[in-house]
């Protein structure tokens, strides 16, 4: 069994546990449940193409760095100009926390994705109810009819959809339904970056297609080359969170990609 898979099977578990303490109407009741969320396809296109995400942790890295606030870190990526925040809600795995989107919701107005191994239908009705505003699919450990349901299931909940994709194969999983791509620098089973690998994916997509790079870009020059090749968004963590001051490192960055 990979990594994912055990993810994965934990995760189910969690969500049974979710469902017997807490209802989906009990979810409906949220003071963030009737808000208006805000439209990642917008500000991919008016900020940096950034979504900075916040990440405590990961399974291939280890501790990264859990000792700074997410408050304070998201606060900072808002301010220097990311398009969204991504939020690790993966607890076991990613040491991540629904506490961190719903406080930084109260502060924050970009859009917010939730950024979770979504495996139910349940899971939808949290992240409506913690105030994210996008949700993410991995083709991965979903099938293609799923990905269709769960798409419908977001945008009724007004949530936007990033699907994310690591493989041809997986490219049967995308509808026209599906807000934007994300396409995984990272292979999720072995953690194995291939740039060049995403790259050839994107050019498989619609012409259309908003597409974002995931993961594994280590440097301005791997966000310049992914940038020159067509993509519109850039999904980065570990290269900001490792730093002692994630949101400086995040402002630096930005100054040096955008002059």
């Amino acid at each position: 069994m990979n990594i994912l898979d055990q993810i994965v099977q934990r995760k189910k578990e969690e969500i049974e546990f979710s469902k017997s303490k807490i209802s989906v109407q009990q979810l409906k009741d949220s003071a963030f449940f009737e808000r208006k969320t805000y439209s990642l396809k917008k500000t991919i296109k008016t900020k940096s193409g950034i979504i900075a995400e916040f990440k405590r942790q990961s399974p291939s890295k280890g501790i990264i760095n859990n000792t700074i606030s997410p408050l304070e870190v998201t606060s900072a990526y808002e301010k220097s100009g990311a398009s969204a925040i991504s939020v690790l809600t993966d607890q076991d795995f990613f040491g991540g926390s629904f506490d961190d989107i719903i406080q930084i919701r109260q502060q924050i107005s970009i859009p917010i994705l939730r950024k979770d191994f979504m495996v139910d239908e349940y899971q939808f009705y949290e992240a409506k109810n913690m105030g994210a505003d996008i949700v993410l699919l991995i083709a991965a450990c979903l099938s293609v009819s799923q990905v269709d349901e769960f798409t419908d299931l977001a945008h009724q909940l007004g949530l936007e959809v990033l699907l994310e994709i690591h493989t041809e194969e997986e490219l049967k999983h995308y509808n026209k339904n599906i807000d934007l791509v994300g396409i995984n620098n990272r292979n999720l089973k072995d953690f194995r970056v291939d740039l060049e690998h995403s790259v050839q994916l994107k050019n498989l997509l619609p012409k259309e297609t908003f597409s974002v790079a995931e993961s594994g870009i280590y440097s301005i020059e791997d966000f310049l080359y992914l940038k020159e090749k067509g993509f519109d968004g850039f999904l980065m963590g570990e290269y900001f969170m490792k730093d002692e001051n994630p949101g400086n490192k995040f402002r630096e960055f930005v100054l040096n990609v955008t002059v």
